[in-house]
């Protein structure tokens, strides 16, 4: 049998306690996520203790009318023939990439038409809600089953166009983003940020929604909802104004904003208006390339809250939305257009030690440019959905050598597209000098090397862990460091550590790095405890399999997995918290479930393989992980894991494919160059085999393993001095080498 040895990726999914870390954590950018019953029955139900917005107008006139014109109220409401008449009154033929589309008002509903394929006839539907105002509108669709889906076709009220919101991107039906599938269903990805006291109500067994709610956009009680029942007296005195607001009451108002206004996950299925944000959503923090650019920069939709908390003004000066802009109205509370929004903290009477700035001097542009705008370059605008600017929150300095460096993108050549970076490195450079070589410099550098997996990255991820004093920053540090905790004691220092900090981002990423590590258990027990539920649940996910089924923590899981059951990133969890509590049918079953719902993932095929493997299901295993490898064509690391499973079920051809498929995506990928090796060694293919142990050692020269292969192999083909000589290099690697030693022997 061959003997292929495993990565370290497969190998930490053995045994159960074990393998309850090394599944994937309490990540993803889930939303909570409605019932077909028709818009009035929905409507019907309310939660006792909410209110309508009408209700508040007579004692707050003022601020019920800036709100009743702001995004917020506009976010969502029913079709309506007048409202909807720019869009739908005439009706309209057109194609958008590659698909034919009819849009119109038809017996007294808006009627649409989608064809797809030529010959195939037209799939007509109604939608029953808008979703949005300016500066585009998506039409909702009931799909049956309580289910309402985000249509791919939106309307400009701008252009007076409709267009399609994703561009060339999901185009395929089946795709967990296309519009029909759950990546666009309204309960569980929109619903919940543009209705009032929105509750999902979904039946994970059957499938299906009862939703409610109390209002259509985003009305009071979203956000005052913890107001004493006192307040809504009709006879009630009006209360005196608080005089000012405090620090603890400006911070609690931003983390009242930030569940809509973050890309975040949600862990008890539900908006919690006044609450502690971590006991409510997990933030997703900028460890990944393909969501946020290194340096902190937004790259996917990512919102505002997290590039707030990276930045300096909102992460260590206390900066919160209500510094600039008006809750109820959206809009900002001084101009952007002659920097009197950014000169209140940074003008000639700057706020809480805030540096003086003179926009003229610091911008080398002239006063009536953009580029003379605070605005323009340190809140640079990215375009979503087709046709929704919005501005960066992170406040970052422009760095085009970033930009050549690293491809991140600068304020300067945005504007500027016409010149080269190097053109504006040498304009930079110009006027800030040694300014530019900063800590956002510094730390984007670092960042990009973890994620690269950069072998000399631990040392300066723990320097600037160290020194960091930004809280959401040392989170995302620490969680880079993760890679690098196994093999380096500093690391797991620096998390310990971290289980210290006054900050719970932190002490949530101390608690992940921790929970893949063997024999810390017991550091991670007393977190349970945790203040913030966030952290408690982190502490609870290594813990699964000995959490009493009645205590409080138990329970807090469960409801943070039933959370997102309707969506296959939830049922793979859901599937992961079987497995690691022994119960391996249940796992499968839902594992399966979540490849079903979004058969194009590559992660739930590859979570699926690994938990058929240890269920002793071999073939199904590699079957499921081969199918990872195809689905993440250039991912080396996928194809290897393939390979393992091929080998454990006695695939050998299969091994071999997988094994040549990874070098070719990853030529210096040593252990598979290795495994090939012994694979053709016993294939009776003495010189494949050598010549693959060759590679591996040239890729790896630190590594015994690979010449004492090759030594066997030269001793089995009676080449004793070419043997000796490997077996030779083995002990100079490993002076305590056994095998080596032993076949030195006479």
């Amino acid at each position: 049998m061959i003997r292929v040895r495993t990565s370290s990726r497969a190998a930490r999914f053995v045994g159960r306690a074990g393998a309850t870390a090394a599944l994937v954590g309490l990540f993803g950018g889930l939303a909570s996520g409605c019932r077909r019953d028709g818009p009035a029955t929905v409507q019907a139900a309310a939660v006792p203790s909410s209110f309508k917005s009408g209700e508040c107008r007579s004692c707050h006139e003022d601020i019920y009318k800036a709100w009743s014109v702001s995004h917020h109220a506009l976010a969502h409401r029913p079709v309506d023939a007048k409202a909807d008449e720019d869009a739908l009154r005439i009706p309209r033929n057109f194609a958008a990439h590659g698909v034919d589309y009819r849009a119109e008002w038809k017996d007294d509903r808006p009627l649409f038409g989608e064809k797809r394929v030529a010959a195939s006839p037209a799939e007509n539907y109604v939608a029953d809600f808008v979703l949005g105002h300016t500066p585009l509108r998506q039409y909702i669709v009931p799909i049956g089953g309580g289910r309402y889906q985000a249509a791919e076709l939106a309307f400009d009220p701008i252009r007076k166009e409709w267009f399609n919101v994703f561009g060339d991107e999901r185009r395929q039906p089946g795709e967990w983003g296309h519009w029909r599938g759950r990546g666009m269903n309204w309960n569980s990805m929109c619903a919940h940020c543009h209705m009032t006291d929105f509750r999902k109500n979904y039946d994970p067994v059957a499938d299906i929604y009862a939703t409610t709610w109390q209002e259509h956009g985003v009305g009071c009680s979203q956000c005052h909802a913890n107001l004493p029942a006192s307040h809504l007296d009709p006879n009630r005195k009006p209360a005196a104004a608080k005089a000012s607001l405090t620090a603890a009451d400006l911070k609690r108002a931003a983390e009242t904003c930030a569940p809509c206004h973050a890309r975040n996950e949600l862990l008890t299925g539900g908006l919690q208006p006044g609450a502690n944000y971590h006991d409510h959503y997990r933030l997703t923090l900028p460890t990944e390339a393909s969501v946020f650019y290194q340096d902190g920069q937004v790259r996917d939709e990512d919102f505002n809250y997290t590039s707030l908390l990276t930045s300096r003004m909102g992460g260590k000066a206390g900066v919160t939305c209500l510094d600039c802009h008006d809750s109820h109205s959206g809009k900002t509370r001084l101009p952007a257009s002659d920097n009197m929004i950014c000169l209140q903290c940074h003008g000639p009477s700057p706020r809480d030690n805030a540096p003086i700035i003179d926009p003229l001097a610091h911008s080398h542009h002239k006063a009536d440019s953009t580029g003379n705008q605070c605005v323009t370059c340190h809140m640079p605008t990215t375009v979503y959905m087709q046709r929704d600017p919005r501005h960066d929150h992170g406040f970052t300095k422009p760095d085009p050598l970033l930009t050549k460096d690293l491809g991140i993108p600068n304020a300067c050549n945005r504007c500027h597209s016409d010149q080269t970076t190097d053109w504006a490195i040498a304009h930079t450079n110009s006027w800030y000098g040694a300014k530019m070589e900063s800590r956002q410099r510094q730390r984007t550098r670092v960042v990009a090397a973890a994620q690269a997996g950069a072998a000399d990255a631990a040392a300066k991820l723990l320097e600037f862990i160290a020194s960091e004093e930004v809280p959401a920053w040392r989170a995302t540090l620490l969680l880079l460091s993760r890679n690098y905790a196994a093999g380096d004691p500093r690391v797991v220092a620096a998390a310990r550590e971290g289980l210290k900090h006054a900050d719970a981002l932190v002490r949530s990423a101390a608690v992940q790095v921790l929970a893949g590590l063997p024999g810390e258990a017991a550091t991670i027990r007393p977190m349970l405890n945790d203040p913030a539920r966030l952290v408690r649940l982190d502490a609870a996910w290594p813990l699964s399999a000995e959490l009493p089924a009645n205590s409080s923590v138990r329970q807090e899981l469960d409801v943070y997995l039933a959370a997102s059951a309707d969506q296959p990133a939830g049922r793979m969890r859901i599937g992961q918290d079987h497995f690691n509590r022994g119960r391996g049918a249940e796992a499968e079953a839902a594992l399966r479930k979540a490849t079903e719902w979004d058969p194009y993932s590559p992660g739930l095929h590859d979570t699926l393989g690994i938990v058929l493997n240890e269920l002793g299901k071999p073939g199904e295993a590699a079957a499921a992980l081969w199918r990872a490898a195809q689905l993440n064509p250039t991912d080396a690391q996928s194809a290897f894991n393939a390979a393992l499973a091929f080998a454990g079920a006695r695939k050998i051809p299969d091994a071999e494919l997988a094994l040549r498929e990874t070098v070719r995506r990853n030529p210096r990928f040593d252990r598979a160059w290795y495994n090939l090796g012994l694979l053709c060694a016993q294939s009776n293919r003495a010189a494949e085999a050598i010549t693959a142990l060759e590679t591996a050692e040239k890729i790896a020269p630190g590594v015994a393993d690979y010449p004492y292969a090759r030594a066997t192999i030269l001793w089995q083909r009676g080449d004793r001095a070419a043997a000796t000589a490997a077996a030779r290099r083995t002990l100079e690697i490993d002076p305590a080498h056994a095998p080596a030693r032993a076949l030195l022997q006479p």
